[in-house]
């Protein structure tokens, strides 16, 4: 295990968001890094139309909670570039026993976001030929999945945004108040 501490204890900030309780110690061959406690992590960031493929926490959740520092803390501090955080996270993966398939999926996952964002996106085009060769190959399992979720989720989001306008949604709201008699 590539991580002094195995264990994660977090605590919920809100609906997404997480904070680490005690620091997670990464210790590589040539690297170390220590993600301190408080940090805050929104697991693995996985559009909802593809979370049946890659869920928000797995195998790779330790690795995961340190990508989102190397990205929150790591870049800024120049401790990594975007595309070593990249790297980073699929070795760390490898190490942590995450099969073959879902590190290469998932690190080209981060890189297509890392394409989105301007202070990541230098040295995308050094991983490209690797991060469309990984798309191209996973479309066919993909592609037909998505299709057949998107237009349910988002028959369910407009579904949901209905029901919110007529029926309240504060506990105090849905009290009832029977007059005494």
């Amino acid at each position: 295990m590539p991580f002094e501490t195995p264990d994660l204890t977090v605590r919920r900030v809100d609906d997404s968001t997480w904070a680490t309780v005690d620091p997670l110690v990464y210790r590589g061959r040539r690297d170390r890094f220590v993600v301190p406690a408080g940090f805050r992590t929104d697991f693995a960031s996985v559009p909802r139309v593809v979370a049946w493929l890659v869920p928000r926490y797995g195998a790779y959740t330790l690795a995961v909670v340190l990508h989102d520092w190397l990205v929150d803390e790591g870049i800024d501090s120049g401790a990594v570039t975007a595309r070593q955080a990249d790297g980073l996270f699929r070795r760390v993966m490898r190490e942590s026993g995450v099969p073959v398939l879902r590190r290469w999926l998932m690190w080209a996952g981060v890189r297509w976001g890392a394409l989105a964002d301007p202070g990541r996106r230098p040295g995308w085009l050094v991983s490209a030929p690797g991060v469309l060769g990984v798309t191209v190959l996973a479309l066919p399992v993909v592609v037909p999945p998505v299709a057949a979720i998107a237009p349910g989720l988002a028959v369910y989001a407009a579904a949901e945004w209905l029901v919110g306008r007529f029926v309240p949604t504060r506990p105090q709201e849905l009290v009832v108040r029977i007059p005494s008699s």
